[in-house]
């Protein structure tokens, strides 16, 4: 079994199209849609949890790169401007998923972006700016 958080970004050609719904019936996947934003005549985003077979979802990925489908991980799009961040925390008590956490022993925030659900709640709160969403 495998377990990815990807972001999908389509032209508005494919807007149409049950992208996820063959995701689901013909490579046998489950999803959870984290994010999507659709901007008609324009392009298309996605930002999904996927999971399932190995095999399955590397032939989904295969369909969706055939469609046109640019595909990268969520990790690459929520980042951690380390030179901006000043440790205060603030972050950390607004994030649902725990990718942002204290660190008992040094008190500096740790970014675990593994776990991050993009879901910008630690942009909006985050003093200096230092998370950064790059959709």
């Amino acid at each position: 079994m495998i377990s990815k958080r990807i972001v999908l970004r389509f032209s508005h050609k494919l807007l149409d199209k049950p992208i996820v719904c063959k995701l689901v019936k013909d490579y046998d996947l489950e999803f959870n849609i984290l994010k999507a934003s659709i901007t008609p005549n324009e392009e298309g985003l996605l930002v999904l949890g996927l999971s399932g077979k190995k095999e399955n979802y590397n032939k989904a990925m295969d369909f969706l790169k055939d469609l046109g489908v640019k595909i990268q991980p969520l990790s690459q799009d929520v980042t951690r401007n380390e030179v901006k961040c000043t440790h205060c925390g603030a972050c950390v008590t607004i994030c649902p998923s725990g990718a942002l956490v204290l660190d008992p022993k040094t008190k500096k925030v740790l970014f675990h972006a593994e776990k991050c659900i993009a879901c910008e709640l630690c942009i909006k709160t985050c003093p200096p700016r230092a998370m950064e969403l790059h959709f």
